[in-house]
């Protein structure tokens, strides 16, 4: 077991030393859920899953719920000292239909209602909420810096965002501690790294578009320091952009791509063959740009684990 941890917003202390540690976690069979709860486990941090099933929960790792339907038994909260909420469909999974942005905006907003309505059911509720965010929230922004206290952009995904944090916002009304982790891609084994790949290996990667738009990104690594970071330390509140203090256009992406795979990363893909393969969500998640700088992090004095895009890469397919 990891050595103990000093907790000081979550989790109950004895003689400054963490004695005890509950988390539960929502989208927790995701992307980040499947390193997230390794890693809080490793450290002796008790994990209980929210599991969308019919069948009984498999021991006291799991609960059911049911946030389509509103149900979530706020008992399951009660003795718990965090939440973290990582629930929400992919939101590059296909093209931004109709019916698709209803999905995207239920698998975010209708869930986090239903996890605020559950903290103010509790008689005990949970003292911090860490949901999960983007950097979405901004919009294409061309070259303007993004901080925490810039304004949403006015398209889709932003208006996504700002819905989303505002719901997660309920709970400081239970008295909880709430973060909204603005998180730009996330570069781990998996996630949009693994669908750049075999085109890269081929040698038939390259930039999208012009090159020059910034896509803000952050290391798994981080993802993980981050939500830790914000457990342990009671000054991080609100929205925390979470991502590397190192930008990076698409350009750069290509060029660190195909130089750790060793292949060639020139033959760039038009906007117009993006906006005709993906539409609107092509715009908002490729072609889009949108430079973030993760003030609050810094200024908390977070000390980022892999701030190099080529060595986050580079570890992803190690």
């Amino acid at each position: 077991m990891a050595p103990p941890h000093t907790m000081h917003a979550a989790g109950r202390r004895f003689s400054g030393t963490l004695l005890v540690m509950r988390v539960v976690i929502s989208g927790a069979s995701g992307f980040v859920g499947g390193w997230l709860i390794p890693d809080l486990e490793s450290r002796g941090i008790e994990t209980v899953r929210l599991v969308r099933r019919e069948t009984p929960p498999a021991g006291n790792r799991e609960a059911v719920w049911d946030p389509a339907q509103g149900r979530l038994d706020p008992a399951i909260l009660e003795d718990a000292d965090a939440v973290i909420n990582l629930s929400g469909r992919n939101i590059a999974s296909g093209r931004w239909t109709a019916s698709a942005k209803r999905e995207l905006w239920d698998s975010r907003i209708v869930t986090t209602r239903v996890l605020v309505q559950a903290f103010h059911a509790c008689s005990t509720p949970p003292s911090l909420l860490i949901n999960a965010s983007a950097t979405g929230f901004y919009g294409d922004r061309g070259a303007e810096m993004m901080t925490e206290e810039d304004q949403p952009g006015s398209d889709f995904l932003a208006s996504l965002v700002r819905a989303w944090e505002q719901e997660a916002a309920g709970a400081r009304g239970a008295g909880a501690r709430v973060v909204m982790l603005r998180f730009g891609m996330i570069i781990g084994r998996g996630g949009a790294l693994a669908r750049m790949l075999p085109v890269f290996r081929l040698g038939l990667g390259g930039p999208i578009g012009n090159g020059k738009q910034v896509w803000p990104w952050v290391a798994m690594e981080d993802v993980l320091g981050i939500i830790e970071f914000a457990m342990n330390h009671e000054t991080v509140e609100g929205p925390v952009n979470a991502v590397s203090p190192n930008e990076a256009t698409s350009r750069d992406f290509a060029k660190n791509l195909g130089r750790v795979l060793g292949r060639p990363a020139i033959l760039p893909v038009p906007a117009w063959v993006v906006r005709l393969a993906f539409g609107e969500m092509g715009h908002a998640l490729l072609l889009a740009s949108t430079r973030v700088r993760p003030a609050r992090l810094l200024e908390a004095g977070y000390s980022f684990r892999v701030p190099d895009l080529a060595a986050a890469i580079r570890k992803s397919l190690d």
